[in-house]
């Protein structure tokens, strides 16, 4: 008998998490090491949400027991905020609150899928979307785009991929890792696709406030409001408002689904931390002068990752258009002497730049993507330029 169960057992490890922690690692040991693995904000929680923290301390409300699903106030700012930021009507008995953004995409995926049932998802992903979808029961089917297509996937393709066991499509923009964003008028062919064929959609709108130049965010079931009935929407504070160790995420779904949601978070977790939750709430509740801070600097920190990376001789690099990453092509870089030793993958690539040259970033092979890289450019200017050219070194040897 297995002592780990054959679910569990055949979980890859977070590639961004292990990368992360092998960067801190060495930082910890006194290495000098420029981490560009984390999607993780640099800047500081808004004074305001911490602040409500604090006093949601003092509270003792908050020290009990809340509703499972989340604080009911905090569930309607979060339809509130929906309706302000993408037009997207919903109400609040629509709303989970969850653990965190992959809480709500483990979550999104259980409610959906039995076993066998088929969700398109197309390359690169998130490393945790394929990982999610198989510990549901369900079976990953990739759709692979390239830096030729911008990374964006076709009707075209979404017809060639969907078969009798097609349940759920998944639609993510902008993008991790990729940072494309998709126009809206591509957002509501696909939406009118899904719905024709009977197909769910669950669409990622973490980076929804993470959008640069002529690029815009545009959320599926508002442009397909029909669309409404059999579509998730996955969200949370993490990335718009510098929260990534607050935990505080959320799914909004049709009420019976929704409902489902609530059953299972009941028995798998029970609500999430209140402190949080109230944090949360000062959030969303908030305006975006902050919000608006760090897109501005994540805007001029990508094009400056951009331009560094497309002077490396054997690298090609799509300008991000959201989200805070750059995708290069590193194939170039294969198969040649890079300061004593040649990488025939970018899995190899990287971790050879973390031993010589001591940058860390991400492989394509985390993302569907063996021959690409990852590079969060949610880091401080200065850190950023010196990481790049350290990996212009190595490439130049």
């Amino acid at each position: 008998m297995l002592r780990v169960s054959e679910r569990l057992a055949a979980i890859a490890e977070s590639a961004t998490l292990a990368v992360d922690a092998k960067a801190k690692a060495l930082q910890a040991a006194g290495e000098d090491v420029v981490g560009f693995g984390a999607g993780e904000p640099d800047f500081p929680t808004p004074e305001h949400i911490v602040k409500a923290a604090i006093a949601a301390c003092k509270d003792p409300k908050n020290h009990r027991y809340t509703p499972a699903g989340g604080l009911p106030e905090l569930r309607e700012a979060i339809a509130v905020k929906t309706k302000r930021d993408s037009g997207y009507d919903c109400t609040a008995g629509q709303v989970l609150v969850t653990n965190g953004g992959k809480h709500a995409v483990f979550t999104a995926f259980a409610a959906l899928c039995d076993p066998g049932d088929e969700v398109i998802c197309p390359a690169p992903y998130w490393t945790t979307y394929p990982e999610a979808i198989a510990l549901a029961g369900g079976v990953p089917r990739i759709v692979e785009t390239t830096e030729e297509t911008g990374f964006q996937v076709t009707v075209d393709q979404l017809e060639a991929a969907v078969t009798p066991r097609t349940k759920v499509l998944l639609f993510v923009s902008p993008d991790n890792p990729s940072g494309a964003v998709c126009p809206p008028e591509q957002v509501a062919a696909i939406g009118e696709w899904a719905l024709e064929r009977g197909v769910w959609v669950v669409t990622d709108e973490i980076y929804e406030h993470l959008t640069y130049g002529p690029h815009e965010f545009a959320s599926i079931p508002m442009l397909v409001p029909d669309l409404a009935e059999q579509c998730i929407v996955l969200n949370g504070v993490a990335k718009t408002y510098a929260m990534t160790g607050w935990r505080v995420g959320w799914m909004i779904a049709p009420p019976d689904v929704a409902k489902a949601a609530v059953n299972f978070q009941s028995h798998a977790t029970s609500n999430v931390a209140n402190v949080s939750q109230r944090a949360a709430l000062a959030a969303v509740s908030g305006d975006l002068v902050a919000v608006d801070v760090m897109r501005d600097a994540f805007e001029r920190r990508g094009r400056t990752m951009h331009s560094m990376l497309s002077a490396i001789p054997g690298v090609t690099c799509l300008e991000p258009q959201g989200a805070f990453y750059c995708f290069p092509n590193v194939t170039g870089l294969l198969g040649r002497d890079l300061g004593g030793a040649t990488c025939s993958s970018s899995l190899e690539l990287a971790d050879h730049a973390l031993s010589a040259a001591k940058v860390a970033f991400v492989p394509g092979e985390a993302f569907g993507a063996p021959g690409y890289a990852r590079f969060s450019f949610a880091l401080g200017d200065d850190a950023l330029a010196e990481g790049m050219r350290r990996l212009a070194a190595l490439a130049t040897g």
